[in-house]
């Protein structure tokens, strides 16, 4: 049976990763110094600083390969557009013929990829809220699609 303080401290550990959204990477730092400071007294939160570390190592992955995808995709379409040769007499760009008719299906594939960003990112606040609640009832909680990189 898990005390208060090793429920509390794992709940906060899933929570810390919000610290995202203030000081940059925040959700990597924050856990890790929660679940290094009692992992060796509790395996509860040695489970739990894992798995939300495992989690957030996972959305960086597959937000790495979705921005490798959308952002030479977005890149492409615009710049193909630009004619440099006009640009480097005038100083100013001109964009002849901007037409995204061309451009249609390769411009979905990056329309596609920044959705399910944005869909990953939902999915991401809520799976964190859903598994600090579980973390302060005393369950063990494994987030859904996750790589094991600390076993």
């Amino acid at each position: 049976m898990e005390t208060s303080t090793e429920r509390n401290i794992a709940a906060f550990t899933h929570l810390s990763t919000f610290s995202q959204y203030i000081v940059p990477f925040g959700n990597y730092i924050f856990p890790i110094i929660l679940w290094t400071s009692k992992k060796e007294q509790s395996e509860f939160v040695n489970h739990n600083g894992k798995q939300a570390l495992n989690f957030q190592l996972s959305v960086l992955i597959y937000s790495l390969i979705l921005a490798m995808i959308a952002i030479p995709i977005f890149l492409y379409t615009v710049l193909k557009n630009i004619s440099f040769n006009e640009l480097i007499n005038n100083d100013d760009i001109i964009l002849k013929n901007f037409d995204y008719g061309n451009s249609i299906g390769i411009l979905t594939v990056g329309v596609i990829a920044l959705f399910i960003f944005a869909c990953m990112k939902i999915g991401e606040f809520f799976l964190v809220i859903y598994a600090s609640i579980k973390a302060s009832n005393g369950e063990e909680y494994s987030y859904p699609l996750t790589i094991s990189f600390l076993k």
